[in-house]
């Protein structure tokens, strides 16, 4: 790092101290444009039926529908009102009401004929006079009773957002207010129940609208307007991934991540290497531990055995086969297989312990490091300096964290990616030349945070002035540093790396120098 930034004393050279004097965590991403993020909304229980309201409008305006009508559609469409308007204008308004299940023709409930006629309920085959039955869009009419069981049913097994008619063959959306009505009839409950089910689904149904995963569940639901890949906070204080609810994890992908956590909790490494690498011998049962070699492997005991199937055999043997022993396991191929399976193995121990070492450091500081800050912070305000303001030591707080967190999940990320997972589409020469530059620039990383941690953690509370003045200026210089070079990663992995694969099953995040964006109320 001194080669390239030269000695510490140009490092942190006062030039800079302008250009660098800012806050981690402005309060506008205006100045900063690779940090244009989506806007999100915190959607509680009593705000809900309003954002529900926002949509249903659009769509009632821009079409002039019925609400019940606009309803069905977005819920068919699951709430992707941009979605709705742009089948409108490419297949028309017909097309667009066929395929939500929406009739288009109005009917009229209350026909212009002998109101002592009966109608023969196609369900039950009673007749029933024209107010004990009720007519649907669709045009098809069966008694109250028989409507009122089925929604009972459709709504106790939690469908009934989108009611079809009971017509066969028919796909028609019943009518959400007529429902409602012969429900309350029977059961107020029910009904309750019902509207509940057509409420909420516009979280449940909307990919642009999810809860919160805190546990215990704070009641809120999160939406974002724009794209649903970042990352994301509460107000109750929790922070995930949108897409995926999981905690922060770019710049690794939702798909790798979830490889990542099954394949490495705490233990993971260490039952890893026991299952793959140890078997038990058969005749004393001791644990045998393989490291080279054929399959053909022998106990303390004295006792051989097949090391693919566990089976005791002799000692006659060839690297393809053993004598008397037919397992139809015991093959040349396998060789590779052991030696494949060693090396991933020493490449997880290698990313897992980095990555491990990085949270158990981010942890540390989170509960311990900020408390300390905080008191210097308050020890230099008692004191009658021209320096007034000591934002700085919280900024680079809150720099340290975001930084230190983005370089523990690039291991994950590495593992996978230079790993067996894109093998197929990255040669041997190309992921060498890939992964040294990917490398190089966490080695930056790594290195610049290492700086401001050592820095943050300085005693500068009892500095005296021009001591101070110093140490602030490596701390904002570092805090800026780190902030570029998490910048410089997240666009390696996503124009370097994923885009030559067009993965977009491997879709990340876009970084933001802020941090996570917070939810403001609806």
């Amino acid at each position: 790092m001194d080669d390239m930034y030269g000695s510490d004393e140009d490092y942190y050279n006062g030039e800079y101290e302008d250009d660098y004097d800012r806050d981690p965590e402005p309060e506008s991403d205006d100045d900063l444009s690779c940090d244009k993020a989506p806007s999100c909304r915190v959607i509680r229980k009593e705000s809900l039926l309003a954002a529900q309201k926002e949509d249903l409008q659009r769509v009632v305006d821009l079409l002039s529908l019925k609400e019940h009508h606009a309803r069905t559609l977005l819920i068919h469409y699951q709430w992707d009102v941009d979605k709705v308007f742009a089948i409108f204008v490419e297949r028309g308004k017909k097309r667009l009401f066929v395929e939500a299940g929406i009739t288009l023709e109005e009917k009229n409930d209350n026909p212009s004929s002998d109101p002592s006629t009966e109608y023969t309920c196609e369900i039950c085959f009673e007749d029933f006079p024209d107010e004990q039955t009720t007519l649907m869009e669709c045009n098809h009419r069966f008694c109250n009773d028989c409507w009122t069981e089925y929604f009972v049913v459709k709504i106790n097994d939690g469908k009934s957002r989108r009611v079809t008619c009971m017509a066969q063959k028919c796909k028609a959306i019943c009518d959400e207010g007529k429902i409602r009505d012969l429900v309350t009839a029977k059961d107020p409950n029910l009904a309750e129940k019902f509207d509940r089910f057509i409420l909420e689904s516009y979280i449940e149904d909307n990919k642009r609208v999810k809860w919160c995963p805190s546990v215990p569940h704070c009641g809120n639901a999160i939406r974002v307007e724009d794209d649903e890949y970042c990352e994301v906070e509460c107000a109750c204080g929790q922070q995930f991934c949108f897409n995926c609810l999981c905690e922060l994890h770019s710049p690794c992908s939702c798909v790798m991540w979830d490889l990542w956590l099954k394949k490495c909790d705490d233990e993971a490494p260490t039952v890893n290497w026991l299952s793959e690498k140890t078997k038990h011998c058969p005749k004393c049962h001791k644990i045998v531990e393989k490291d080279g070699g054929c399959n053909l492997v022998q106990c303390i005991c004295g006792q051989p055995f097949c090391w693919l199937c566990g089976e005791a055999t002799g000692f006659e043997h060839t690297w393809n086969s053993i004598a008397g022993h037919t397992c139809g396991r015991y093959k040349e191929n396998h060789l590779k297989s052991e030696e494949d399976s060693v090396e991933d193995y020493w490449r997880l121990t290698h990313y897992y312990s980095r990555y491990k070492a990085h949270i158990g450091s981010l942890k540390i500081e989170a509960s311990e490091s900020k408390q300390k800050i905080l008191d210097k912070v308050h020890s230099l305000e008692s004191k009658e300096f021209q320096l007034k303001d000591f934002s700085w030591a919280m900024s680079g707080f809150y720099r340290l964290a975001l930084s230190r967190r983005v370089l523990a999940c690039s291991y994950p990320f590495a593992y996978y990616y230079f790993g067996a997972l894109f093998a197929n589409e990255i040669t041997k020469e190309e992921r060498e030349i890939k992964q040294n530059l990917f490398e190089d620039q966490q080695q930056q990383l790594e290195t610049n945070i290492e700086r401001l941690s050592m820095f943050l953690e300085e005693p500068f509370g009892s500095y005296a002035e021009d001591k101070l003045v110093e140490t602030r200026m490596k701390i904002i210089t570092l805090s800026t540093v780190t902030d570029d070079l998490c910048k410089n990663l997240y666009e390696c992995i996503d124009n370097d790396l994923l885009v030559p694969l067009q993965q977009a099953t491997h879709t990340i995040v876009r970084y933001r120098s802020n941090g996570v964006e917070k939810a403001s109320e609806l």
